[in-house]
């Protein structure tokens, strides 16, 4: 597959179709769009053209454009993502879906909404609220990210022990298919038993099947008692161990976060705070728990506090939502960031029986590649996000060591019932290990289907693979 370069033509054409305001040549403009959250400018690429579409039916006017002169284009909202997900790999059309930002509506009564492609995350989720309801979607980008990108990657985050990633709060969408036809999947039912499943097919396909412009989700009764309660344990042993046991024991948190000891300093120096009981190496196990029954949620802190101490925990103590140590868990990726620009932020999730081998491997993989780490998790569904830190390695020597760590911590996750992503997404970042460990098999039928509905590989090419290398 190869591509055509956006010519005077192609624009003329989608001025006429957008107007003069909504198609942007500037520079300046271009070069803000070259990247997303990643930091590293060899992976930038910049687009030759960037739009701003403000219907469903404009970005269809666009897809035909794009595919009627072979030109590339890279759906974008919020811009959040740290798998390179928006970035444009092959330049061409960059269309910017941040002027459909609207809830069209919002029922309280029959616990659903309807809201555009571009629409803050935690703009939805203070709607609900508002209305005593919650919009379980919560990935820790919340006040940055949109919830058309958290459709598109599946995004997971604090709220997916209890209630599941974005998937599992989605009825129903409109999309542009890669051809530029205007389609709505799935239903706000229930249940569904005609046909394939094709909103579940478009969620997670990070704009390679589809450009998502309108998004029917779900939503719960706001719960009225919540309490925030850390384990702290200077054993990583011990904590590692907790949360399978806390699930066998029927507790349901809301969320069940985990900061290592390199973690709590790294964060504490970079928010410049003293981190509570971090005098001495200590790890960090927070917990969210939700109720309808104030009863229920006695029941449930007195049985965390009781499992955690037999487990091993030092101190168990309730904690307010914004606390020091929340903020330490919040600030992880901002710190992280702000230490090395070029850092790597790993994504795999195992079985949650299974944290303990992966997790108690780091260390030596660390020790093994020289690779500075430092690492929270989404420990509660196995979710483990260790990030690789450059502080001084140059660009060639950083390549070889994170290659080398991968082919050391991904057969061990594989192994174990893992994959390398829990909920960031491959984008253009993993292309090259997702091919490595995918089953052949299965590789072929994602490659097929995306062939089949996108056969000028207009939408996001270089994402999760790269037909144009087949």
């Amino acid at each position: 597959m190869s591509f055509n370069p956006v010519t005077k033509e192609l624009v003329d054409a989608l001025l006429d179709a957008l107007g003069e305001h909504k198609v942007k040549q500037d520079p300046d403009i271009l070069q803000s769009y070259q990247t997303d959250q990643e930091g590293d400018p060899k992976y930038h690429h910049m687009p030759e053209l960037v739009v701003f579409p403000e219907s469903t039916e404009e970005v269809a006017k666009v897809v035909r454009l794009a595919n009627q002169y072979k030109v590339p284009i890279t759906p974008r909202s919020g811009g959040t993502s740290v798998s390179r997900g928006a970035i444009p790999v092959y330049h061409g059309i960059v269309l910017v879906l941040t002027k459909m930002n609207h809830i069209l509506k919002l029922d309280a009564d029959n616990l659903y909404a309807v809201v555009e492609t571009g629409v803050y995350t935690s703009d939805l989720q203070n709607a609900a609220k508002a209305k005593g309801l919650i919009y379980a979607g919560d990935p820790c980008s919340a006040t940055s990210c949109m919830i058309g990108g958290n459709v598109a990657t599946n995004a997971g985050g604090d709220r997916a022990v209890k209630y599941g990633v974005t998937r599992d709060q989605i009825y129903a969408m409109k999309i542009v298919t890669p051809t530029g036809d205007i389609v709505t999947v799935g239903k706000r039912t229930k249940k569904n038993a005609c046909g394939y499943a094709l909103e579940q097919l478009m969620i997670g396909s990070e704009g390679t099947l589809g450009i998502i412009t309108e998004i029917t989700v779900k939503l719960l009764p706001l719960p009225k008692y919540r309490q925030d309660v850390v384990a702290v344990f200077r054993d990583n042993a011990k904590a590692l161990r907790l949360p399978n046991r806390l699930t066998r024991e029927g507790i349901v948190a809301m969320s069940m976060e985990y900061l290592d000891y390199k973690a709590i300093q790294a964060v504490a120096e970079y928010l410049d705070v003293t981190a509570p009981f971090a005098e001495d190496f200590c790890v960090y196990v927070i917990m969210t728990i939700e109720t309808y029954n104030e009863a229920y949620m006695d029941e449930q802190l007195v049985t965390i506090d009781e499992v955690a101490r037999e487990m091993g925990a030092e101190d168990v103590r309730i904690i307010e939502p914004k606390s020091t140590i929340w903020n330490l868990r919040k600030n992880f990726g901002e710190a992280a960031r702000e230490a090395s620009p070029k850092y790597y932020q790993e994504d795999f999730v195992v079985p949650l029986d299974k944290i303990i081998d992966v997790m108690e491997a780091i260390p030596t993989f660390e020790k093994k590649h020289g690779i500075p780490t430092i690492t929270c998790a989404h420990i509660g569904d196995g979710n483990i996000h260790t990030a690789l830190m450059n502080y001084d390695f140059d660009d060639d020597e950083w390549k070889q060591k994170v290659e080398a760590f991968h082919d050391d911590v991904y057969p061990l996750v594989y192994s174990v019932g893992g994959t390398m992503s829990g909920e960031h997404g491959i984008g253009y970042k993993r292309v090259a290990d997702f091919e490595k460990y995918t089953d052949p098999a299965e590789f072929k039928m994602m490659q097929a289907i995306k062939k089949a509905l996108d056969p000028n590989d207009i939408l996001n090419p270089g994402k999760i693979f790269d037909l144009e290398q087949k």
